[in-house]
């Protein structure tokens, strides 16, 4: 009778095995995929900064210089170069407030980015533990299987449902 019990948990190990296997297998392929979009987003999230920064520089500039022609502005008394002196300080007023809604647009795409990043990076992260998880209960359930010892075979399987809830988790992001 114990010798029939052994036979069927020795028939259902492998395809439990193959199952914990299939979704290392998976989450090593979704962890990965979501590891590289996480560089990527914060690839584009510096370049963005990077780009909101020469804006930042651009526009300090405009301001030094629509400063400089004021204070010129003010000793002037020949009214032509007067009014060519006013023209250029409303052209530099505008480049700064052109300058100051292009940095508030690049601040939100590389928040985006930065937000992806995040997010990216807890998914890969669920699927990495998911990996480790399942790993060891393809090791543990190996092991049974070697020394037919169904004790490290349920050993292996609480193990390989803790992977799967990481596995799962690492779609949805519940915990």
């Amino acid at each position: 009778m114990a010798e029939e019990k052994k036979e069927t948990w020795l028939k259902i190990l492998p395809a439990t095995t193959v199952l914990v296997a299939v979704c290392a297998t998976l989450s090593t392929f979704k962890g990965g995929g979501y590891s590289n979009k996480s560089v990527l987003s914060q690839a584009k999230a510096s370049d963005q900064w990077a780009f909101f920064q020469a804006k930042s520089i651009k526009g300090y500039l405009s301001e030094m210089q629509k400063e400089n022609l004021e204070l010129k502005l003010k000793d002037q008394k020949d009214t032509v170069y007067a009014h060519e002196l006013t023209t250029r300080i409303s052209t530099y007023e505008t480049k700064i407030k052109k300058y100051g809604e292009e940095k508030e647009e690049i601040s939100k795409i590389a928040r985006g980015f930065e937000t992806t990043q995040a997010d990216c990076k807890n998914h890969s992260e669920m699927f990495g533990m998911a990996v480790i998880f399942l790993q060891i209960s393809i090791l543990l359930s190996s092991i049974g299987a070697l020394i037919k010892n169904k004790y490290f075979w349920y050993l292996s399987m609480a193990i390989g449902i803790i992977g799967i809830v990481y596995f799962i988790n690492g779609f949805l992001l519940f915990f």
